[in-house]
């Protein structure tokens, strides 16, 4: 049985209060892996910018 069906059996149980506070908690999961999501987007939109602009920082440094 799979992780989906036992939920679901689970799920067949459970008051339906406690269904909206279940769906809830869903809902708040796939929110916090998208936003790890464009964390991750962002730091590398930055790690590439500093590669590309590696020079003109090191010339910054310098002056």
């Amino acid at each position: 049985m799979t992780a989906k069906d036992q939920l679901l059996q689970e799920l067949d149980q459970v008051s339906e209060p406690l269904l909206l506070k279940v769906l809830e908690f869903v809902r708040s999961l796939k929110t916090e892996e998208e936003q790890q999501k464009l964390e991750a987007k962002a730091w590398q939109a930055y790690l590439d910018s500093e590669r590309e602009r590696k020079e003109v920082y090191r010339r910054l440094a310098n002056s």
